[in-house]
């Protein structure tokens, strides 16, 4: 029973950091989902898929996950490049790139 430690990327629709700041611990599935052949459900027989816990920290999620015995692995989020750009860059007339329009 492995768990894995992350914390979730934004969304494509936040420009904030809303619910990207807790860090979750969830468990890898110990058996793979199988099709119904009848009605096409998805289903599973391992139920510690099922849950997940939210940490304020890093430090909570593993210090929960060794007073626990759980194995786990931890997942560091990739932070996103930004570079500041002025509207007005727009309209410099030393632009590296031609205005088209």
């Amino acid at each position: 029973m492995v768990a894995r430690i992350y914390r979730p990327a934004k969304t494509a629709m936040q420009s904030g950091k809303a619910k990207s700041e807790t860090w979750f611990l969830d468990y890898e599935p110990q058996s793979p989902r199988v099709v119904e052949p009848l009605m096409g459900y998805t289903s599973g027989r391992d139920m510690q898929s099922q849950i997940r816990l939210k940490f304020e920290t890093k430090e909570e999620a593993i210090a929960y996950a060794t007073r626990n015995g759980v194995a786990y692995k931890v997942f560091e989020p990739k932070e996103a490049k930004r570079r500041q750009v002025s509207y007005s860059d727009n309209f410099r007339s030393d632009r590296l790139q031609p205005w088209t329009h």
